[in-house]
């Protein structure tokens, strides 16, 4: 029995709408599938409504934020938040925004290196999701300026690169604060990205849920930490694809790496909420 707790469709930065995601799940004998596309939950609709043409496959309505800590880039998911609530919508619409402006900076990089693109053909490809670095790379690609997002990445928009933008993020805490006020359970996704084991305790005494501790980018060792780290601190031990359709991840599986059924019935019993 398959989980995945950690997918994108295109109401952020995956390639797939959230009916193909759900079907390509289905497909795959996932049977717990958790949609958490960045600062938007646009999908959720179409995605519940998908699942439930595919029993036995259950939706977990999810979300990633994005927040920066000690100048480090730190996601935190929120896992069955109540993502219809009118406040919750109006503090994501706030986020989107901000993206939309590092798109028309990441542009005006691009320009000037010889690089022009229309932040418009950019908002098309999520029409009211959240816009982000791979519909960037997707435009380059389409333009005939670089031969794969990947290429775009590794050439212009990876941090440090000569059109990376930053963007105005959230603490770790005020995420986690933030989901658990939408009556959700906040997770650290992916982190070996951010190599600073110490920052677990801190988050966790800040109300942290849990930890993408099954990734398929960490190395046997850092999934051994986390647990530990998991099962001291008292938090939940997740995991998930993290994946963006075959267009963005195109080694990617959904349903990868395995995450035992578990974790999905530990997750469900956490406390929810503040």
């Amino acid at each position: 029995m398959a989980v995945d707790l950690h997918t994108h469709t295109t109401a952020s930065d995956g390639s797939l709408s959230p009916s193909e995601l759900v079907r390509e799940a289905a497909r795959a004998g996932v049977r717990v599938l958790a949609i958490t596309d960045h600062d938007s939950t646009d999908g959720l609709a179409e995605a519940l409504a998908e699942a439930r043409r595919h029993p036995p496959l259950e939706l977990v309505p999810g979300i990633e934020l994005n927040t920066e800590a000690d100048r480090f880039e730190i996601h935190i998911l929120g896992y069955f938040i109540d993502w219809e609530v009118g406040w919750f919508q109006e503090v994501l619409r706030g986020f989107r925004e901000e993206r939309r402006g590092r798109v028309h900076r990441m542009a005006e990089r691009l320009a000037a290196l010889g690089i022009p693109i229309d932040p418009e053909e950019v908002f098309a490809l999520v029409r009211e999701g959240s816009a982000g670095r791979p519909h960037v790379a997707q435009v380059m690609v389409q333009h005939g300026y670089v031969g794969s997002v990947g290429e775009a990445f590794d050439r212009y928009l990876k941090h440090g690169g000569p059109a990376y933008v930053s963007y105005q993020k959230l603490p770790p805490e005020e995420a986690i604060a933030l989901i658990r006020r939408a009556g959700g359970v906040p997770v650290l996704a992916h982190p070996g990205f951010i190599d600073q084991d110490d920052l677990i305790p801190r988050l966790a005494r800040a109300g942290l849920g849990g930890v993408e501790c099954y990734y398929a980018a960490h190395t046997p060792a850092q999934i051994a930490t986390f647990l530990r780290l998991t099962r001291e601190l008292g938090l939940v031990a997740t995991g998930g694809s993290d994946y963006h359709g075959p267009r963005v991840t195109p080694d990617g599986r959904v349903g990868t790496p395995r995450v035992p059924y578990e974790v999905y019935q530990t997750l469900l019993a956490a406390p929810r909420g503040a």
